[in-house]
């Protein structure tokens, strides 16, 4: 698992540009990036608990929040977990179970996908597991 916010967390190769108009902040550069879906989540519900073999995915954050729970395929250890905001990305590798406890207010967010995981090829590379939340 990787983490980032697009506000604070700007290094090379990204760029904020400002000029009079506003502001443009790169959120990948130089990213093979093969599947971008929207996703609207209902209060207090549970999303994922399993991973992929080969797809790696960003989540960024555009509304609410969640708490992100991961640990990686093969480990007997305890699942760990972070609480993610607005304009936070998290990167789930190949091989890292994860799971989403959205918050109380709902939340949205954008899964930007390298690898199998859009269209027709939905549930190619999805293997689903037991629920790691607080394992």
């Amino acid at each position: 698992m990787k983490y980032k916010n697009i506000w604070k967390d700007i290094t090379p190769p990204l760029e904020l540009n400002i000029d009079d108009r506003g502001e443009i902040v790169d959120i990948f550069y130089n990213e093979n990036i093969n599947h971008v879906a929207k996703i609207n989540s209902k209060p207090k519900t549970i999303r994922g608990n399993h991973y992929h073999k080969l797809t790696t995915q960003h989540i960024l954050i555009t509304k609410g929040s969640l708490v992100y729970w991961y640990k990686n395929y093969n480990s007997s250890e305890p699942s760990k977990s972070i609480e993610v905001f607005e304009g936070d990305i998290i990167t789930t590798p190949p091989m890292e179970i994860h799971a989403l406890e959205i918050g109380e207010e709902g939340n949205q967010f954008i899964v930007f996908s390298s690898g199998l995981r859009g269209g027709k090829d939905y549930e190619d590379d999805t293997f689903r597991v037991e629920n790691i939340i607080g394992s």
